[in-house]
């Protein structure tokens, strides 16, 4: 029985990783596209209908492309920082609320908070183990940056945890039978998509890769495999950051359609904040985090605490 059980959780997790998988590659066909046509061009058309297979056809190319790798680099941290980073973003897909209960577990929001934490490093060996200055400054800023977002997207969770007395994502769908979380605290929510951009390095907080001054950023050493690990380690956060955001604020049926019709807008919101914005300036976005973000949270915290009393005192 011990066997069966492990085999099922096997396989559970094998269809769960190249799902992700999938997702992310057409994720970046859904970029390409949106970015074109909001540039008034057509995006890939060539391979596959409409450049359906062009994707499959990219990660091909980039796995069959030879490994570089610079001679002053630290090669072992080097080679494996890629693979630990995509390790660690499908390793923040075993928290979700599955009905199936593949792997969910009770403190599945604190365990996408040490997952997060641990992408910080992988950014950071990456660009300190490929000896460049470039790549070196951009692991910094990226360091600091998410270090930055994280104190306020840990805030907003408590302030829900709080409210639903779990950390558990389940929990998150009995609490938002008849009001989502979007409504209750709307300003939460935008702080929440905004540190969340901020955590997975995307435009307007694109920091830890500015091609502008940095020329590519932390991953300006990397080609072929390594790079291509890296693309998808980033596109798996940005789904599953998406997929958070639905479950927290938006209800979290994984039994409807609408559910993943959700989670398909709130990455469409990501590639069209690309397509809008501006980069921010440096320093505009630490002020951002510890001056505007950080006082919301911390007011909002102790409101939700308040709540929660004045419910405790009322029901005794």
């Amino acid at each position: 029985m011990l066997f069966f059980d492990v085999l099922i959780d096997f396989l559970g997790g094998v269809i769960l990783i190249i799902g992700v998988l999938v997702g992310v590659a057409f994720l970046t066909l859904l970029e390409r596209k949106v970015l074109g046509y909001m540039q008034v061009r057509k995006g890939p058309n060539k391979v596959g209908y409409c450049g359906v297979v062009q994707p499959f056809s990219d990660a091909i190319k980039l796995f069959n492309k030879e490994q570089t790798f610079p001679m002053s680099s630290n090669y072992l941290s080097y080679y494996l920082s890629p693979v630990v980073s995509l390790f660690i973003s499908l390793f923040c897909w075993l928290v979700a609320p599955f009905y199936a209960g593949l792997f969910s577990f009770n403190f599945g929001l604190l365990f996408f908070l040490c997952c997060t934490s641990l992408g910080v490093y992988t950014v950071m060996i990456a660009g300190w183990s490929s000896n460049s200055s470039y790549s070196m400054l951009g692991g910094l800023r990226a360091v600091a940056q998410t270090i930055s977002y994280e104190v306020s997207l840990a805030l907003i969770l408590l302030s829900f945890i709080f409210l639903c007395e779990g950390y558990s994502l389940s929990v998150f769908y009995l609490f938002q039978d008849y009001l989502w979380f979007c409504f209750l605290g709307f300003p939460l929510m935008l702080i929440w998509f905004s540190s969340c951009l901020a955590e997975t390095n995307r435009t307007p907080f694109d920091f830890a890769e500015g091609e502008s001054e940095l020329v590519s950023g932390f991953n300006v050493e990397y080609s072929s495999g390594g790079f291509a690990l890296i693309f998808m380690s980033e596109y798996a956060s940005i789904l599953f950051m998406s997929m958070l955001f639905v479950v927290i604020f938006m209800g979290c049926d994984l039994g409807s359609v609408s559910f993943f019709f959700e989670v398909t807008f709130v990455s469409f919101v990501y590639i069209w904040v690309r397509g809008t914005l501006p980069r921010y300036r440096y320093d505009k976005l630490m002020y951002l985090a510890w001056k505007s973000f950080l006082p919301v949270a911390l007011n909002y915290l102790l409101f939700f605490m308040g709540v929660k009393l004045v419910f405790m005192v009322l029901m005794i």
